[in-house]
């Protein structure tokens, strides 16, 4: 079945300039044109551009995935490291959470210390303002949870 990047993009939730960039950057291949000059995508496309769609939702970089896509070609290799790429991935991920996590207890704070007065005595305020009594450890040498 042959798709119009309309369809393509409905097929797989994937905005229309998202494809192109996917195009420009090399991790989908540019598609045959018609008569026209109208890009015409067949199942191999919209397979692909569902792996990079759902490849990017995890947080993999364009180059991960093309690393991965670059694995894909070659089935019969070992998949060592398309699992190093994803345990990256991962490592990330926790990073990441761990972040957050250092977020939200700093903005928990920041709403708890809240007093209901006036924006001169706001510690929401103050907090914002004053970079040193940031509860985020990787925010300066302010006062740190643990």
């Amino acid at each position: 079945m042959d798709y119009s990047i309309g369809q393509l993009s409905r097929e797989t939730g994937c905005k229309v300039p998202t494809i192109r960039y996917y195009e420009q950057v090399g991790l989908m291949p540019s598609p045959p044109r018609t008569h026209g000059n109208q890009r015409r995508y067949n199942e191999a496309h919209r397979k692909r551009l569902a792996f990079i769609c759902h490849s990017r939702e995890l947080g993999f970089s364009p180059d991960a995935i093309r690393d991965l896509l670059s694995l894909s070609d070659r089935p019969n290799q070992s998949c060592n490291e398309a699992d190093a790429i994803a345990r990256q991935q991962l490592e990330t991920v926790e990073r990441r959470l761990a972040q957050l996590e250092a977020l939200k207890a700093e903005l928990e704070h920041m709403v708890h210390q809240c007093q209901g007065g006036t924006i001169a005595s706001c510690q929401i305020i103050e907090r914002l303002s004053d970079h040193q009594l940031c509860l985020n450890p990787d925010h300066g040498d302010g006062p740190h949870m643990h």
